[in-house]
This record gives structure tokens, sequence and C-alpha cells, in this order.
């Protein structure tokens, strides 16, 4: 067996790279970006009020003055307006432009106006330059405001939109092809018999794939027949990127996923990791470049396997930023006495020092997935310890956060 970290490094060296195409921008959300978005403009284009009010020339209050005829209103959207004379002022609407000539907002909380003129209220002192945003302060023309390899989030959109961007260059959705595997399996809404059990990994799969972008995704259930797996896994290998199969890759004998995904030609890159939950994980890649991940049957094993390494391996091929670690702080002690890397489910909640803090969920057996409701990701407790203390610092692997 290799370690999770040669399994990672494994994999990464492996894994095909999924190419690119430009999508509109109202379909880019939770896309990873290929292309660098640079700005369009200085941003703020232009000096921008930042509050309603009226524009003035500082110097005028600074000799004295605080009635201002106001010559006349530029709303948000206005071409820019000039000042004509220091003891005017011009009413001025958020997120409009400063006119010309004037260098100072007042709020229209400290005036008064009566028959066009604007009093300042009785004892308020501007600054110079008060509420006004000035042009360039963001960035400038052609900054760089994104990079490739970002996860393009709400407010991504909004800074691509700002760069006059209607189209955007993505990672291409790689094909997947999800597969439940086992004679005992019933998909939910059919009738079923006392020693059979609900399919449950295949949609729980389909899910986590989705949550993280990936939706050209179809899941199908086929029974342990060698024949049957080899005329159908050749056919979905003809189809798909990336090729994922749930159960029938441990040491049974109707564990035929090893078997026939060799005689297809997909060459084996590992099989199992010493690890639990999830050990018998194999893992290849195909004739074509297709990446072919076969995940224990067993429902948290399944969903543990996908999180620490599918997903991972999926982000990496498109494009995507490798996320820096996180750490969490024990809440209680725990005590694993095999010589395995635990992967242990965990309640998170933060401390008021900040700290994150996990609490163990454990699991009865790998089999109750049950148990995962309410969990936030679960911790990786190093095969070199058995025991680990309460306040102890470990890694930290979040359901939604590859």
């Amino acid at each position: 067996m290799i370690s999770t970290a040669e399994a990672s490094r494994a994999i990464a060296n492996s894994m095909p790279a999924f190419d690119s195409g430009t999508v509109a921008l109202e379909d880019a959300t939770g896309r990873i970006l290929r292309q660098i978005v640079t700005a369009e403009r200085d941003q703020p284009p232009f000096d921008r009020v930042t509050m309603d009010g009226i524009a003035i020339r500082f110097d005028s209050f600074a000799a004295g003055q605080r009635e201002f005829l106001i010559q006349g209103t530029q709303h948000a959207g206005d071409p820019v307006q000039s000042l004509d004379e220091d003891r005017h002022c011009i009413e001025i609407m958020t997120g409009g432009v400063l006119p010309r000539g004037t260098d100072c907002v007042i709020p229209v909380e400290r005036i008064s106006v009566a028959d066009g003129v604007a009093n300042l209220e009785e004892g308020y002192v501007p600054k110079q330059h008060q509420f006004i945003h000035p042009q360039g302060s963001d960035h400038a023309l052609g900054h760089e405001v994104l990079n490739p390899g970002t996860r393009i989030s709400p407010m991504d959109i909004a800074v691509i939109a700002s760069c006059g961007l209607d189209r955007v260059e993505v990672n291409r959705q790689p094909a997947i092809r999800v597969i439940s595997t086992g004679n005992e399996l019933v998909p939910p809404g059919e009738p079923i018999e006392s020693h059979q059990i609900r399919l449950s990994n295949g949609p729980a799969l389909v899910a986590m794939l989705s949550q993280q972008g990936f939706v050209d995704t179809a899941h199908e259930h086929l029974i342990d027949e060698p024949k049957l797996l080899q005329v159908r896994l050749a056919s979905l290998l003809q189809e798909c990127d990336v090729l994922i199969l749930s159960g029938g890759v441990s040491m049974g004998k109707a564990d035929f996923v090893p078997q026939v995904l060799t005689e297809l030609g997909v060459k084996v890159v590992f099989h199992k990791i010493s690890q639990r939950p999830g050990k018998p994980m194999w893992f290849g890649i195909g004739p074509n470049n297709q990446a072919v991940f076969a995940l224990p049957g067993n429902p948290v094993s399944t969903l543990v396997c996908c999180r620490q390494y599918v997903l991972p391996a999926l982000l990496m091929a498109s494009g995507g930023d490798k996320l820096l670690p996180e750490t969490a702080r024990l809440s209680e002690d725990v005590k694993f006495n095999a010589d395995l890397t635990c992967f242990l489910p965990v309640r998170v909640s933060s401390e008021y020092d900040g700290i994150v803090s996990a609490t163990p969920v454990p699991t009865n057996t790998s089999g109750d997935f049950a148990s995962l409701t309410g969990t936030d990701g679960y911790v990786e407790l190093a095969r070199e310890q058995s025991e680990f203390s309460a306040g102890s610092v470990v890694p930290l692997h979040r359901w939604s956060n590859p």
C-alpha cells in the first residue's frame, strides 16, 4: 500500500489537463478562470462622489464662505459640469462625477437649502477632498484584476463585468460518468427486498461533483457481472473524460472492477492506500488518457475518497489554484490504533480566540453514512501516531472546500 501523500502525488502526476472554452458571463459562476482579466479603465474611471450633497471649492470655505448659490444639479450618469464661481456650488448625487473646479463634497445632512442657496450647518468644518473616491485609486487601466486559476464567485462576476467582458475563458466541463456496482443495490422509489440495500453512493457522488461545479455528470447502476461490466465500461470510456466507480474494487469474489479495467486497457497507477476508511481505492489512466477512479463501495469510504482525491484532482486538471491547507484543534482525546492514516468525520466550530475546533463524530463502521449528516468534514490523523490529545492541531478537510 502507498501512503495518502503518495496517492495524492501519483494522481497529480498522472491526471490529464482539461482544455478551456469561452462561456457567457451569466454561465461562468463556479467555473475556473483560464484567462487574465485586465481593467478596461481606471477604477473608478473618474473622481467619484460618495455622498449626496453639494460640491464646492474648498478654498471658498477656507476663505469664510458659508452660503453657496446652487448653480445646478448633477446626477449619477450625467455629463460632468464645471463650477462657474467660487461662491457657487453644484448639487451632486452619490456615484456621480465630481464637477470640475470642485474638491470637497458637503453631505446633504450638513446643509439647509432655501431660495436656491445652500447654507452650511453652524459649526460644521469640512475637509478638503472629503467624500471623493479618486480616479484610479482602486486600480489603473490595464491592471490584472483576476488571474487564471480563480474559481469564479459572484463577486468575480461583478469584477469581470466591470472590465467590459460579456464572455470569459473558463475550464471546459469534463464529461464525468459515475457507476455504482453491486447486485444488492436497489434505486430509491423501487420495491426492495429484506436482503437488498438502497443505492445511495451514486447520487451522493453526483451531488458532491455538482456542488463543486462539475455538472456534466451521469450516473448508472451495473450488476457484478464481468461481461456486462466489460461491455458497458468500454462504451463509457469512449464518451467520458473521467470515470468514477463505486464498489467492486476490494478482494471479494465479486470484486471484478480492477480486472475488467485492466482488460480494457486502463493502466493501474495504484491500488490500495494506507488509510481508513477507503483503503481499497484504485486509480488508473485509460487508453485515451481518461482518469479512472474506482472507489470502495462502503458509503463513508466512497465519500471520503471522492473528497480527498477525486475533487482535488478534477480542480487541478481544470486549472484551479491549489488551496492552502487548513487545520483544526481537536476538542477531545482520540485513539486510533491501526497502522493507517485515519480520516475521522468532525463537526467544526470557531472558538472565541479564533481557533477552529473539531469535534469527532465516529462512524459505526464505514457503512454508517447516516452519521455524516451534520458533519463539516474530517480531520486527518497521522499514521505514525495512535493517540491524539485534546488540543492537538491536525489537518482539516471540509466536505465543501477541496
